[in-house]
């Protein structure tokens, strides 16, 4: 059993979060485990409160997972202020942590802030030159790199620039582009690879980055490359946006369907 760590903040409306990851690695047959950053108070329409937990205590969580069973990948989420992110960045160094997938989470599906101003500058130079895949979305990249990211040429130019900030892969989600097609951008400073899926227009993406990024973390987890991991992570998101309609959860941005694969196969789908 493939064993993943999900580093981030927990959504109390089970969409997003650790939520989203650990169902995410229980449907690609990998063993999930969590380390939580902070508490919100959340559901389909917002974020109500947000409760960071010491650092100290983030650091306490990571050395219990990994000195008694171990990581083969570990993605992180909801990270929310410079403390945190150091500590993390420490206890990856500290354990040789493998298959580091940094999601740059900054803002909730309802536009809530989730990280604070200034720890974006601590993410990207302790973290991201960590990071085996960094997974920013439109909204994410332009915070990052400072330009507007409206186009494939601009999220070309958007994966160029992150990679340059440390991590070995960029992968560049395009999600927000306008288009019946759904095109995402993966670099290593070398190769470019693009990968495409059928735009689906739905109110439930709530959750949609976190899922992606656990996705690859799982698939790393499994002895994937990255190219293999992306490709196999778009697959997945996409069956999850597909479905997640039938779960007719909360009254806002509801969730996808993570076990949407499962569910079609046990035929109640």
């Amino acid at each position: 059993m493939k064993r993943a760590l999900t580093i981030a903040g927990s959504d109390s409306g089970g969409g997003a979060g650790i939520q989203a990851d650990l169902k995410t690695f229980s449907a690609l047959g990998v063993y999930g485990m969590s380390a939580i950053t902070a508490l919100t108070a959340q559901n389909t329409l917002g974020v109500q409160a947000v409760y960071e937990l010491p650092a100290s205590f983030v650091a306490q969580q990571i050395d219990s997972v990994v000195t008694d069973i171990g990581v083969d990948a570990v993605k992180t989420g909801m990270l929310a202020n410079s403390e945190i992110i150091h500590t993390v960045a420490e206890k990856v160094k500290q354990y040789n942590l493998p298959n580091l997938v940094v999601d740059p989470v900054m803002r909730a599906k309802s536009g809530d802030p989730l990280i604070r101003p200034e720890a974006q500058e601590t993410l990207v130079k302790e973290l991201f030159p960590l990071a085996m895949v960094v997974t920013p979305n439109l909204p994410e990249a332009e915070a990052l790199v400072g330009f507007p990211v409206k186009t494939l040429d601009d999220m070309r130019r958007a994966a160029v620039t992150i990679h340059e900030m440390g991590p070995a892969y960029v992968v560049v989600k395009g999600g927000h582009l306008e288009g019946d097609i759904s095109i995402d951008v993966l670099y290593n400073g070398e190769r470019w690879w693009e990968f495409t899926a059928p735009h689906i227009k739905t109110r439930n993406t709530h959750g949609t980055g976190c899922s992606f990024a656990s996705a690859i973390a799982a698939w790393l987890a499994r002895g994937a490359d990255v190219p293999e991991a992306v490709k196999r992570a778009k697959e997945y998101l996409t069956e999850a946006l597909r479905y997640g309609a039938q779960l007719h959860i909360g009254g806002g941005h509801g969730p996808v369907h993570h076990f949407a694969i499962l569910y079609k196969k046990m035929g109640w789908l």
